[in-house]
């Protein structure tokens, strides 16, 4: 058992942390009838499992192997995606004093962060990582480390014509409504894909975010509706409407969840149609779904025919949802990985009341949570990953930093980049062993 506060989201909006209670926390010493192997199996280079040869395709790709997904490297070999967000150098002053006391240079400071995620099992980097320090570093290490990009298609479009605004975590759109119906977006997006032709031979990327936490919710048609009458999106939904013979007074749930469906293609089609125009060796992995969206069956039907691997923020969960896990896969024909999710340590000292994540007491309770939580995905066996967010702690010195990560535990590494070993160690416990653990639970 481990103790631990999670985030109460009010009515009159305001957020506030609960008491501790103590949750029920399966780790690696404790999963029925495995005992950690002597010997653990040999790996390739990009960190897949030597002992299973697949087709090689040179690149990471996904594939349903009896009644279980797996990643399988660019060696052929099967593969489980371990990251961590944000593997990026921290901007505040403090940041920066610290890394070149302690590293000297960028450089240097990337070569050593890659042996370190290296040597404690980790074999990617997650959204908001410094892909080009890493590509950098790639082209002389002994070992290479995967990493993905996230090209904010439509919050960069947002940002180009205007209307976008900054919420905690994410981009905001009037009326939670987003530009997938302006006749420019498809123009926008072809043109910003064409930066992805520079990665596109590259074995090392594991694949493209398109955006992260966009609205897509389930009264789309009324938010929609709702917007100004010269807005492309309000014609939109008004000629949906007319076309069907319905008025705003006749919308039901029905109508909703078609119309969902209806951005969400409108979104997925053109987004995925310029990657793979200028990058087709590389998989399209989603646009980081964080609310309720994930748990609807049309949306995710639409989304599971554009995505090769659905990505999921999935908060609020101390142990995931099996029922979740089983319907992501089956209304997609995919599998999934999550994209965001931590705790945050009281012995850190921080205010940790920025941010989503949970609260337990120690840095140890930090890594027994993310062993109890990836052991569930691993049992679910319709995950090929975790994104585990992230890399460094919150720096409250830091100026302009998003709501959501202004004063909070959520690293592995503090503010002048030492670790939190104690967490990292139970990190490592787990990472090292994730096949010998699927191998068990597929046998039992």
């Amino acid at each position: 058992m481990v103790d631990a506060k999670v985030k109460v989201y009010h009515d009159d909006g305001t957020r506030t942390y609960n008491d501790y209670k103590p949750y029920e926390t399966r780790t690696v010493e404790n999963i029925a009838g495995y005992d950690s192997p002597e010997e653990l199996p040999k790996l390739s280079k990009y960190g897949g499992n030597t002992n299973f040869k697949e087709e090689a395709t040179g690149f990471f790709h996904v594939k349903k192997i009896g009644d279980r997904w797996w990643g399988i490297d660019p060696d052929g070999y099967r593969y489980i995606n371990v990251a961590l967000n944000s593997v990026s150098r921290g901007r505040s002053e403090r940041n920066k004093e610290a890394l070149k006391s302690k590293f000297g240079t960028p450089e240097n400071w990337m070569a050593e962060t890659i042996k370190l995620l290296h040597e404690n099992g980790f074999n990617c980097a997650g959204s908001w990582s410094d892909h080009k320090a890493i590509i950098e570093a790639n082209k002389t290490a002994e070992k290479p480390f995967a990493y993905t990009v996230n090209w904010n298609f439509m919050s960069s479009y947002g940002h180009h014509r205007g209307g976008t605004y900054q919420q905690p975590g994410h981009t905001g759109y009037p009326n939670s409504a987003i530009f997938v119906f302006d006749p420019e977006f498809e123009t926008f997006c072809d043109q910003r894909a064409q930066k992805l032709s520079e990665l596109k031979d590259d074995p090392n990327l594991f694949g493209h975010f398109s955006d992260n936490e966009m609205p897509f919710k389930f009264n789309s048609l009324d938010n929609y509706l709702a917007l100004p009458d010269n807005e492309p999106g309000h014609q939109a939904a008004k000629n949906w409407l007319e076309e069907r013979g319905l008025s705003a007074e006749d919308i039901t749930d029905s109508h909703r969840e078609e119309f969902m469906a209806l951005v969400a293609d409108k979104y997925f089609s053109i987004v995925s149609k310029a990657i793979k125009k200028y990058d087709p060796n590389h998989m399209y992995i989603g646009a980081r779904f964080y609310s309720s969206e994930k748990n609807q069956p049309v949306f995710m039907k639409v989304a599971g025919k554009y995505l090769d691997v659905i990505s999921n923020n999935y908060y609020n969960h101390w142990t995931p949802d099996s029922t979740h896990m089983a319907n992501w896969a089956e209304w997609t024909g995919k599998p999934f990985i999550v994209t965001e999710y931590y705790t945050k340590g009281e012995d850190s000292g921080m205010g940790n009341q920025s941010g989503a994540g949970w609260i337990v007491r120690t840095q140890k309770d930090r890594g027994l949570f993310y062993q109890n939580y990836n052991l569930a995905l691993l049992e679910s066996k319709n995950c090929v990953g975790w994104h585990y967010f992230k890399y460094q702690d919150n720096d409250p010195t830091a100026k302009g930093a998003d709501p959501s990560n202004i004063d909070a535990n959520k690293g592995i590494v503090d503010n002048e980049y030492q670790v939190w070993e104690p967490m990292l160690e139970k990190m490592k416990e787990l990472n090292t062993q994730v096949y010998d653990i699927i191998e068990h639970f597929d046998k039992k």
